[in-house]
């Protein structure tokens, strides 16, 4: 067990994570993207942005990391994550698009701490991170 002046606390981690959702969401912004929603949450789970890249609807997952020992913020999303991120992209498809949803495409945004720039993360975008296995 971790002393406790190492551990986060939940309002500190909820924090960090706005401020690299925010991050990511400037950043698919300065790559032309548009930002259709964020944190589009259903009982199936939450997609972190929902944006438009030309035709295509993006549904991007933002991950966090402090240093790599473990993997990349994209390695961490496993398959579970993943049938998740579907199931909640498909209730935001067929809540928003019924019947004539537009191509699709989920990317993962990976973001390290970087303090000696501005903003202050490390982007690594993986785009059409994974497809779903319908």
């Amino acid at each position: 067990m971790k002393p406790s002046s190492l551990r986060r606390s939940a309002s500190t981690t909820v924090k960090l994570g706005a401020e690299a959702e925010q991050a990511a969401a400037d950043f698919l912004i300065s790559q032309g993207l548009t930002i259709v929603a964020r944190n589009a949450a259903s009982r199936r789970g939450e997609i972190d942005i929902v944006a438009r890249d030309g035709d295509v609807l993006v549904f991007a997952e933002v991950r966090l990391r402090a240093n790599r020992r473990f993997g990349s913020g994209a390695d961490s999303v496993d398959v579970r994550k993943q049938q998740r991120l579907i199931k909640a992209a498909n209730h935001y498809l067929v809540r928003h698009h019924g019947a004539q949803p537009p191509p699709c495409r989920f990317d993962v945004l990976s973001l390290a701490p970087a303090p000696e720039q501005s903003p202050p993360y490390r982007v690594e975008w993986v785009q059409d991170a994974f497809r779903p296995g319908f």
